[in-house]
């Protein structure tokens, strides 16, 4: 009988820690949950799906913009929906030097809009800005993923936040390590989240110092393959601030691993794209995708995306659930 009480108490202890643990899991400690709006508003993630296959339909260049908006948005202040706020003064996120080529803003308003006629105050734009990054990419073709959802929208927006929160095309890897470390991202999140630049554009005032001044006596950076820096010359002069540039020349459009090979060429656009070469880790992941039968890319691509998307989300009654994404509730 003592053996029998003590199996049972074990048993009753070992259940009570199971639950003890899965409460501090991430998604859980978060508030965040796949299926969070199925009985609230059910038809959200259909909604958002549809709005943007609607807009993808007349531009496929949409995609990664908006893929970078939802980046950029987590990497100020968490998941929130700061970067789609503006403000008069025009201090806002978006007027910051590296969300200035980030478009797509009525795409949301018009998911956020549709979203508002079939359930009121409910879903958030934060999780807008989540659902719309990764159906963009499910319309190009690329991976897709299960969106954890429940945020709830930030009430602050500001340009110095974003200044010094995006990583910089210019950072080394050191810095770019120590800047995915601080958000709770590691090496492997790193080179995987890069390998969103298989989509989009970059544009000729980030890679200027690369080809005309990088170590300031009118030199080029040597980590750049010399035929791909001459090419990029003709194409960018020196005092060229607008001229956008293929990241994945030839298949911008197209979410695949050609993006690792390229960098492995040395013709990564960025010097942070070439910077995935100076580390053993990263460089690793890089060489072995461009191995068609050892590539883990688009299922690694999702469950980085999902790890991003929980960096500091608000969750319960913090924030709000804005009826307008580009201004806090009044």
């Amino acid at each position: 009988m003592a053996a029998l009480k003590m199996t049972i108490s074990c048993f009753v202890f070992l259940q009570v820690l199971s639950c003890l643990l899965s409460s501090f899991a991430p998604t859980n400690a978060q508030g965040l949950k796949v299926g969070f709006y199925d009985k609230l508003c059910p038809k959200a993630e259909l909604i958002v799906k549809k709005s943007i296959f609607e807009a993808m339909k007349k531009d496929l260049t949409l995609g990664a913009p908006l893929l970078r908006m939802f980046f950029h948005d987590c990497f100020v202040r968490g998941c929130e929906g700061s970067v789609l706020l503006d403000l008069k003064n025009k201090k806002d996120e978006k007027n910051a030097i590296p969300n200035l080529f980030l478009r797509g803003f009525e795409i949301i308003d018009d998911a956020k809009a549709a979203l508002e006629k079939e359930c009121p105050g409910i879903v958030s734009c934060s999780d807008v800005l989540a659902l719309v990054a990764r159906d963009a990419m499910v319309a190009l073709n690329g991976p897709s993923w299960e969106v954890e959802t429940g945020r709830r929208d930030g009430l602050v927006t500001n340009i110095n936040e974003a200044l010094s929160n995006l990583p910089s095309p210019f950072n080394n890897i050191s810095s770019l390590i120590t800047q995915f470390n601080s958000k709770g991202l590691n090496k492997k999140d790193l080179v995987v989240l890069s390998g969103g630049h298989t989509i989009g554009n970059g544009h000729c005032p980030q890679i200027t110092n690369r080809l005309y001044n990088f170590t300031g006596k009118g030199d080029s950076d040597p980590s750049l393959d010399t035929e791909y820096a001459a090419s990029l010359r003709k194409i960018c002069k020196p005092t060229d601030t607008t001229t956008a540039l293929e990241m994945d020349p030839g298949s911008f459009k197209t979410f695949d691993e050609s993006y690792f090979k390229l960098v492995s060429q040395r013709r990564g656009l960025f010097q942070s794209d070439a910077a995935l070469l100076d580390n053993q880790k990263t460089k690793s992941y890089l060489l072995n995708q461009m191995k068609s039968d050892r590539s883990t890319f688009f299922k690694d691509f999702g469950v980085s995306m999902v790890k991003m998307g929980r960096i500091g989300v608000l969750t319960g009654k913090a924030g709000q659930i804005r009826k307008n994404c580009r201004m806090v509730n009044k």
